[in-house]
């Protein structure tokens, strides 16, 4: 089981890595006038989204899961564990997001500002604490 947490830490910073960098370069490339500058943020975008950022999730669910497998009755009775999964879930769904993002930036017709993508970087900062919080301190609700 400890080999499984350790693995399950790995691909989760694996995964915020991603997640906390490639709105970043959304940042820099919704700032960029240069289509030769433009190309190389796309295949940036590229390698993180498909190379790091979505294996690093898919993993980080899997090895959840497998994790939540040796003792279901437990995880699934804490409250502190459904805030996490609901976080979990506001990760994918900003995952998600990123993706679509991604294929604007991919098909140059993105719509948003250097603006918009500075405050979208900070969401997954809000769920990182949350999950961080919930795991590490494991609050009773009454």
């Amino acid at each position: 089981m400890l080999t499984l947490k350790a693995f399950h830490l790995i691909f989760m910073v694996t995964w915020f890595a991603g997640l906390f960098y490639l709105p970043r370069l959304f940042v820099y490339h919704a700032m960029n006038k240069n289509q030769e500058t433009s190309d190389t943020f796309k295949i940036m975008e590229r390698k993180l989204f498909w190379g790091i950022t979505t294996p690093g999730g898919i993993l980080t669910i899997l090895t959840g899961l497998g994790l939540i497998t040796y003792n279901p009755g437990y995880y699934l009775s804490s409250p502190w564990m459904w805030i996490k999964l609901f976080c979990v879930f506001m990760l994918i769904i900003f995952h998600i997001f990123c993706g679509y993002y991604y294929e604007q930036f991919k098909k140059d017709s993105n719509t948003h500002s250097h603006k918009f993508y500075r405050y979208f970087n900070e969401i997954p900062t809000v769920f990182l604490f949350v999950i961080i919080f919930m795991v590490t301190l494991k609050p009773v609700f009454s």
